[in-house]
């Protein structure tokens, strides 16, 4: 039963190593990371009449957290923050690292 349990363990040993070097390939593929305001639905005559100055009002309220997708999938929630004279995004929210990756 001993030796069982052993061989057991040694496979589980070979799938952990394994599943880590499938990861190691992946980390250098680069995705794309957009940070999403917010949306809402138009129809084509509308959209049609939008011009500079046009408003269009989204779904989302002021002071939200904003969505944080990753080749379109949602990753995380942030916020904006300014790094120098640039926008960025402070993290607030991550999704769980496995739902993450099945997504991706």
């Amino acid at each position: 039963m001993a030796e069982n349990e052993s061989t057991a363990v040694n496979e589980e040993t070979k799938s952990n190593d394994a599943s880590v070097e499938n990861l190691k390939v992946l980390e250098n593929i680069e995705v794309k990371l957009t940070v999403e305001v917010g949306s809402t639905e138009l129809k084509i005559k509308d959209l049609l009449k939008l011009n500079e100055g046009s408003v269009v009002e989204l779904e989302r309220l002021a002071g939200d957290p904003l969505d944080i997708l990753a080749n379109g999938v949602q990753i995380a929630k942030g916020e904006v923050v300014m790094v120098g004279e640039r926008f960025g995004i402070r993290f607030t929210e991550v999704t769980n690292p496995e739902n993450r990756v099945q997504k991706l």
